[in-house]
């Protein structure tokens, strides 16, 4: 089946043209501006040494895991979109996991969002992976609102348990 790429919400601006590219050595600083942003939103941080195992990631090609910037026609960023690919046991496949996703406060609602998630859907239809998926908190409204213009949310629960060690 065809991934799903969702029609555009009504927009609260004019929809904004963005250009996606993977993240590069030099663009470490803004990286870190957008994810300590986006740690922010959900009120939480990211610790000097989770920030440095996350670029680790991102920078070391045998990792599944990809950080990508959002950039308006002027080439300021305006956005970061980061994912992974998941084993999914019941299917015998991977899925491909949406980890963050960010877009600046004041020029949401012009499509960078929705441009960034069908961005990772054309990731997984490349390699042949059926699925995206993401969480988000229940307080974050206007995302939800994106989110479920693609897909209802499902019905699974997260758990979370922190492992003292």
């Amino acid at each position: 089946a065809e991934p799903l790429i969702a029609p555009p919400l009504p927009q609260k601006r004019p929809a904004m043209p963005v250009t996606i590219l993977p993240v590069t050595l030099a663009d470490r600083p803004i990286w870190e501006e957008l994810f300590d942003a986006y740690a922010a939103f959900y009120k939480t941080s990211v610790s000097a040494e989770g920030k440095a195992a996350t670029w680790g990631w991102i920078c070391d090609p045998d990792e599944d895991f990809w950080a990508d910037l959002a950039r308006d026609a002027e080439g300021n960023v305006v956005g970061l979109v980061q994912y992974q690919l998941m084993h999914r046991s019941l299917s015998g496949q991977k899925v491909v996991y949406l980890s963050d996703l960010y877009v600046r406060p004041d020029i949401r609602g012009g499509g960078v969002g929705r441009a960034m998630i069908n961005h990772v859907i054309g990731f997984a239809k490349a390699r042949k992976i059926s699925n995206v998926r993401w969480l988000t908190q229940e307080f974050n409204y206007a995302g939800r609102q994106l989110y479920d213009s693609f897909r209802p949310k499902s019905d699974f629960i997260l758990y979370s348990v922190p492992v003292e060690v």
